[in-house]
């Protein structure tokens, strides 16, 4: 307590130091082009995988990026945190320990399927520090032909994709110090320059290292990452390598909630830590990617790029099942699991744009992903599963259990899994009327492969999956008038098909289904004045499931028999409505309903963890003259049925966040100081429902004050 009110106490004296300087001689145009330049913004465009990189008023599919100053003003500690912004966008932890997923239109994003500049499985996996990236930009929607099948299964209802930093047209040196409380210490540097004839030269360094207790009681966390951006080019070549580091350790995760009872336990205090202190999630990764461009005249362009990531993970992941919702008695248990990964990715391809008054867009190319998973798991249960006894409202300390089934080789994993996709892809998109109406139209041929290895024999081959599908992709756009763009899709997502049981009643059992395609359907519009941007989308994912089915003499065969229907509206507004306002807002209603059922139980119920709606609104404002910006959000999620029958739901929440930053100039420097308050209220709520396996809740971030300082020389 003492550290936070040292540093907001100094955080308070510095612009009354620095007023003198400001009255006296302080050069007004360099407060404000700091101010500028450090704005928060969303941008209208994004990397579209096989299409290149587009505005998003040429393209038939919602995309945005969020800049690189909006991570450095709001000082977020994961990718998650970024996304808050995202009226769109939910976020909540998978797998039972420090896994970020994010739930679009009403499916999952696992973080092994965010993609880096491009690729799948070279961004790091389970937590994102953000400090590294330029952009983050997120793709609305299914998305097989535009990136390829999501080697972790997800993305089907939406994508995201992460720009390294490059270097700049202006050099940039920049020293940052950050706090986090409780007691959560920080700095950060970034280097940019460019030399040579035309800068054809450019070097982006920087770097970020931060370690403490955060707001959770007894949650500590370090990160150190550091990112490395070079790039080349003359009038026809362009070569880029961006390298980059991370290491992250969570120690005394809060874990989520199992709910093991016909109510919905209270929410404990907003600051509550449920976890035992042997708990700890250790993530380390070492990641690239190299990029060639060459011109081939004035309407060609040949590109390669390719990335690889090795990654190591260890940790011993807590669980609590709720079996008392007044008292908050529960059970514990715990989970060890060392995994590493090796992943290659690349991406080759043609884009040629030919004609005048009818214009064609051509795409050919193709991908390959390979990862290697080696992984070992050891079930801490105690004898007999047994677990220990907890509480969520009054956590005792426990011994970590004694194990009770291990799973592969805890010292020196082996592979686990092999998977392998390979995809060829192309599109044409015609342009009419002086690109006024584009029509695309495309294919992606995409083979999926899966080895399997047994934990049990020292990882004899199991099994292997090997199937294909073809992904099409119709779009279109329509510009009716300046600034209008309305647009239309079909396109599909692709995951790799599941399995029958193994059940001497079912008579397919064993057998590996093709991949499943949900497919999508939407139409909307978007709309740029001046410097707003709105858009807005109507949308339908229609994704098969799998299940039995009696088929006479007491036999079943397992097949894709049932459907997630999810339809929904989406409205977007960022931009900056007057000099020195700016706003990232939106809302998005979401309804998710279960079809088809086996035996028509649960039908028409909602899907779990699927917020009815959300809602965003952020603003700032530059305070005229003065240097100062305000800053404001709220941030709303409906409520989230909890089980299957939808006999459980959490209800909805809303949470609002205030800041500040202020500008003054230092030997003729731009400083800026920022600080901020995320859940001003310190509301304590259940966020998010959503979870694979179980019926299991993740409790909201308490009150947490956040303050940095950042000096350009």
């Amino acid at each position: 307590m003492m550290n936070r009110l040292t540093l907001l106490a100094a955080t308070a004296l510095v612009p009354a130091f620095a007023a003198p300087a400001l009255a006296q001689e302080t050069p007004q145009e360099i407060v404000v082009t700091a101010q500028a330049t450090n704005a928060t913004q969303v941008m209208g465009e994004g990397d579209l995988g096989a299409l290149g990189r587009k505005k998003a008023e040429d393209v038939p599919f919602t995309v945005r990026s969020y800049n690189e100053a909006l991570i450095l003003n709001q000082q977020p500690q994961t990718l998650g945190q970024v996304l808050e912004n995202d009226p769109t966008v939910r976020t909540s932890y998978g797998f039972g320990n420090a896994a970020e997923q994010f739930v679009i239109r009403g499916f999952a994003l696992y973080g092994d399927d965010v993609g880096l500049n491009g690729l799948y499985g070279i961004a790091p996996r389970q937590l994102i520090a953000p400090e590294l990236f330029q952009s983050v930009q997120v793709l609305n929607g299914a998305s097989a032909f535009l990136n390829g099948a999501a080697p972790g299964g997800s993305s089907l209802g939406g994508s995201v994709n992460l720009q390294m930093k490059r270097a700049g047209a202006d050099p940039l040196n920049r020293v940052t110090l950050g706090y986090t409380s409780d007691a959560n210490f920080g700095g950060s540097f970034d280097v940019s320059r460019r030399f040579g004839n035309d800068g054809a030269f450019g070097v982006r360094i920087n770097a970020a290292f931060r370690s403490g207790d955060v707001a959770v009681d007894g949650e500590f966390r370090r990160t150190s990452v550091v990112g490395g951006a070079f790039d080349w080019h003359d009038d026809n070549t362009r070569l880029f390598l961006d390298l980059g580091y991370q290491k992250v350790e969570v120690d005394g995760l809060r874990p989520k909630v199992t709910v093991g009872t016909t109510t919905i336990p209270a929410v404990p205090r907003a600051d509550a830590n449920y976890a035992q202190k042997w708990t700890y999630t250790d993530l380390r990764d070492v990641f690239g990617v190299l990029r060639f461009e060459q011109d081939l005249g004035e309407h060609a362009m040949l590109y390669v790029t390719g990335g690889a990531r090795d990654g190591s993970e260890q940790g011993i992941y807590g669980g609590v099942t709720v079996l008392d919702a007044t008292t908050g008695a529960a059970n514990g248990n715990a989970l060890y699991v060392p995994r590493t990964d090796n992943n290659e990715a690349l991406e080759a391809g043609l884009r040629v744009k030919l004609g005048s008054a009818v214009t064609q867009e051509f795409n050919i190319g193709g991908s390959a992903v390979w990862q290697v998973n080696r992984n070992a798991f050891d079930f801490l249960y105690g004898p007999g599963f047994a677990g220990f006894a907890t509480n969520i409202y009054d956590t005792p300390k426990a011994e970590i259990p004694a194990s009770a089934f291990v799973g592969g080789d805890l010292d020196t994993p082996f592979p686990i899994s092999r998977t392998r996709l390979l995809s060829a892809f192309a599109s044409d998109t015609v342009g009419l009327l002086g690109d006024r109406v584009l029509l695309t139209g495309g294919l992606r041929l995409q083979d999926i492969q899966v080895k399997s290895y047994n934990y049990y024999d020292g990882g004899s081959l199991t099994g292997t999956y090997r199937k294909s599908a073809i992904t099409p992709v119709v779009g279109l756009v329509v510009k009716p008038v300046s600034g209008v763009s309305l647009f239309a899709n079909r396109i599909e997502a692709l995951q790799q098909g599941p399995t029958a049981p193994i059940d001497p009643s079912v008579v397919n059992a064993g057998a590996v289904l093709a991949p499943i395609k949900s497919t999508q359907y939407e139409v909307g519009g978007k709309l740029k004045l001046g410097r707003m941007e709105a858009g807005l989308s109507l949308f339908r994912i229609d994704l098969p499931v799998g299940y039995s089915v009696d088929i006479g003499g007491g036999l079943k065969r397992f097949g894709l028999y049932g459907q997630q229907r999810n339809e929904g509206v989406e409205f977007t507004l960022n931009g900056e409505p007057v000099k020195g306002l700016r706003f990232i807002g939106g809302a998005s209603v979401v309804d998710a309903k279960l079809r088809k059922t086996s035996g028509g139980i649960n039908e028409g119920n909602r899907a779990v963890g699927v917020p009815e709606w959300t809602a965003n609104a952020g603003l700032e404002w530059d305070v005229p003259t003065t240097g100062l910006t305000l800053t404001g959000r709220m941030i709303h999620t409906g409520k989230q049925a909890v089980n299957v029958a939808n006999t459980l739901e959490i209800p909805a929440w809303t949470r609002f966040d205030l800041g500040a930053r202020y500008v003054f100039v230092a030997a003729d420097k731009p400083v800026t100081l920022r600080f901020g308050v995320d859940n001003v209220a310190n509301k304590r709520y259940w966020a998010s429902a959503f979870d694979v396996f179980s019926a299991a809740l993740l409790q909201g971030q308490p009150r947490t004050f956040k303050a940095s300082a950042s000096i350009d020389f």
